[in-house]
């Protein structure tokens, strides 16, 4: 496991609401606690645990810093983007989960940017605890864009997908 996949794993949990996630390979241990501060915050606090010849706690450190600033310039261009994107309709997550553009590694995805696609059309499937489930446009239109990466965790009311109704 790289340190970018500790990082989406970290900022998942955060995310979430998770009070904690263990995760435990054959040569990797990762427990992430999330505490409440008294103003009524939650502050994520990391534990990992590793192979004696690796420590992990310096490397959290600078992951977090990096963490936060990528996240400042994300809301920075969002909001450049939010204008642009009004016209727009936004297909959010019903569900926390996965996000699969596939039925399966061996086949075709779902939708393209650019494809047409009417109310019912199915989207993309998001696996949650072992179950796969299809999501349904509600809209018909045209795709503009596709806001998250194939194997990517999603939060509830995510934006996944762009539509230009017209």
């Amino acid at each position: 496991m790289d340190i970018k996949e500790i990082q989406s794993l970290i900022k998942f949990v955060a995310k979430s609401g998770a009070s904690e996630v263990k995760l435990e390979t054959d040569d990797i241990k990762i427990t992430i606690r999330t505490g409440s501060l008294g103003n009524g915050y939650s502050e994520p606090t990391y534990v990992h645990t590793m192979p004696m010849a690796q420590q992990a706690i310096p490397a959290a450190a600078p992951a977090q810093t990096e963490q936060q600033q990528a996240a400042i310039n994300s809301a920075a261009e969002a909001e450049k983007k939010k204008s642009e994107d009004d016209k727009y309709i936004t297909i959010k997550s019903p569900i926390i989960g996965t996000f699969y553009r596939k039925p399966s590694p061996d086949k075709p995805v779902f939708v393209e940017v650019g494809d047409t696609i009417g109310n019912g059309d199915v989207l993309c499937v998001i696996e949650a605890m072992k179950l796969f489930n299809d999501i349904e446009s509600e809209v018909s239109g045209t795709i503009v864009k596709i806001l998250v990466d194939d194997s990517s965790p999603v939060e509830f009311d995510q934006p996944l997908f762009l539509v230009d109704p017209s």
